[in-house]
């Protein structure tokens, strides 16, 4: 057996096609999508293996499609012969992901999720209608040098994903003459993201607040792997704490990097991103490349799948 951790995307990650493969040659994740449709009682199946991508792509959809996607991989992985190879030790996700990666841990039930994570990206959005917002990349810029900068103008961390980079979120005024003085103050790039909002950070209360209402009242119970919660970067097994920082991770940064640090100092050294795209993966390899990163998200991934894992992460 192998030891190995199970990572999850977050917004962003969608693509028109998305899961359209995998439904169409495992059952296991055909009745994922089928019961999603159910339970949203809209057709999130045809928007995500149609589109457009623009419907797609808006915070409300794209939430609720990702984690059915991520859900619909991880169970034609778990109905793969590769996967009785596989011990999973950690389960996490970045920001929108971990609702995916308690799913995966047994804490939360694919129905509780879904119906919170929909939930989550109306009240997101809505939030950023109200106050609208951007976030940006910020490359070769040290953090002290960042959070200097954010201060003096109103601006916030938002994620620390990676060596190198710092993604920060506020006022679209603000952000943009953010991106104009950390040019000037020595920043290689800065990097508009694709998002619709000022995402983790102060500009999300009213999302966060809202949403309090609906995660208190959804019954979790104790991962039976290892949860590393992204507000704390710490392991986390008790329900109420997982709760209070699923309300908090609206409104406050993410910690990718150190969460990922924190799974590889316990000896992991290979990680399945589980679901669409491979932005994950992409981070990863600037944490550390020596950690091995297999996808799961279509089944040219699962065909794909060496007949061995790495000799290296045997145990």
């Amino acid at each position: 057996m192998v030891e190995a951790a199970f990572i999850f995307p977050g917004q962003g990650a969608q693509y028109v096609g998305m899961g359209k493969d995998l439904y169409e040659n495992y059952p296991q994740a055909k009745e994922v999508f089928d019961k999603a449709n159910e339970i949203l009682k809209f057709d999130i199946k045809k928007i995500c293996f149609e589109g457009p991508k623009e419907e797609l792509s808006t915070t409300r959809i794209s939430q609720p499609a990702i984690l059915t996607t991520s859900i619909a991989a991880l169970k034609a992985f778990e109905a793969s012969a590769f996967y009785a190879q596989i011990a999973p030790k950690f389960s996490l996700g970045l920001s929108l992901g971990e609702y995916t990666a308690l799913v995966a841990a047994g804490s939360m039930s694919f129905a509780d999720a879904l119906i919170l994570v929909k939930r989550r990206g109306e009240l997101m959005e809505e939030a950023s209608h109200k106050n609208p917002g951007k976030m940006a990349c910020v490359i070769g810029m040290d953090l002290n040098s960042v959070e200097a900068l954010c201060k003096g103008i109103g601006c916030e961390i938002a994620n620390l994903n990676c060596p190198g980079q710092v993604v920060v979120s506020g006022k679209t005024t603000n952000i943009e003459l953010f991106a104009d003085l950390a040019k000037e103050k020595g920043a290689k790039r800065v990097l508009m993201l694709d998002v619709s909002g000022p995402f983790h950070s102060s500009l999300m209360t009213p999302a966060r607040d809202k949403l309090k209402d609906s995660i208190d009242k959804v019954q979790l119970s104790q991962p039976r792997i290892s949860f590393v919660s992204n507000v704390d970067a710490k392991i986390q097994s008790d329900p109420i704490v997982i709760k209070e920082n699923l309300i908090a991770q609206v409104n406050s940064k993410t910690m990718w990097e150190e969460s990922v640090r924190l799974v590889a100092n316990g000896g992991i050294k290979l990680f399945f991103e589980i679901g669409p795209g491979q932005v994950l993966k992409g981070l990863m390899k600037k944490i550390d490349p020596k950690l091995e990163v297999k996808n799961i998200g279509t089944c040219q991934d699962l065909q794909s799948l060496s007949a061995q894992p790495s000799s290296s992460t045997a145990t």
